[in-house]
């Protein structure tokens, strides 16, 4: 991919975002989108040589469309200023919607950023992470231990939404409290992006995702079964 044509495109973009500036530079970012569907599919073959779940994963809907949803928002601009996709089992790319993990890049303003997990799941997914918490301890002590999740990502990430008091219903002396406290379970790292290496683009985020298996690995295993309407 033309990482350097990327960067600039969405530079120009976050300085001119109004329909009449993104009309005008349609083609760019045609181009660009195509290039960046290779990516996607790219990733997508390669981790699924590790993880057998995602390899059926359609790249078209993994990828986040770059119109934002501005009915809810004060900031009425109208198109996101990154290119992003979320790789998941039958294509369920967005663990808000049904539960369930995730991996997920973006680029944007420069940086690269790639993560692993559930954020910000809907109440019911999250009350069932939260037991399953306290129901497998030690298993996900040991996923928190893991190497590879440790040496890439550190801890779960605290500052994405944390509870100030331990949730309704959970025991406030838990050894694990803090984790019960969580609104997201998800690891990620940003960096900056290196568009003299398009090469390394797809295997440096496979290799993000790799290392952030243990953790996909125990959400899979909380016990769950969404509701139609989530």
């Amino acid at each position: 991919m033309h990482l350097r044509d990327l960067s600039q495109y969405l530079k120009e973009l976050s300085e001119n975002n109004t329909r009449p500036w993104f009309v005008m530079n349609k083609p760019r970012y045609d181009i660009l989108r195509e290039e960046f569907l290779q990516v996607v599919t790219d990733g997508i073959r390669e981790l699924g040589q590790t993880d057998k779940l995602v390899a059926a994963c359609n790249p078209k809907k993994a990828m986040f469309r770059i119109n934002r949803d501005v009915r809810f928002s004060n900031d009425k601009s109208p198109y996101k200023t990154r290119f992003s996709a979320g790789i998941a089992p039958n294509d369920q790319r967005r663990p808000t919607h049904a539960g369930g993990p995730t991996y997920y890049f973006h680029i944007e303003n420069g940086m690269l950023l790639y993560g692993a997990g559930e954020y910000i799941p809907p109440p019911k997914r999250l009350k069932a992470i939260r037991a399953h918490v306290v129901n497998d301890a030690p298993g996900f002590g040991k996923m928190l231990k893991n190497k590879a999740l440790r040496t890439t990502y550190g801890d779960l990430r605290h500052d994405e939404g944390k509870l100030q008091r331990p949730p309704k219903g959970f025991d406030p002396e838990h050894p694990l409290v803090e984790y019960l406290k969580l609104k997201s379970f998800f690891v990620w790292n940003e960096v900056k992006l290196d568009v003299t290496r398009p090469e390394r683009l797809v295997p440096d985020v496979v290799r993000g995702f790799q290392d952030a298996a243990a953790l996909v690995n125990w959400l899979r295993t909380v016990p769950w079964t969404p509701d139609e309407d989530e």
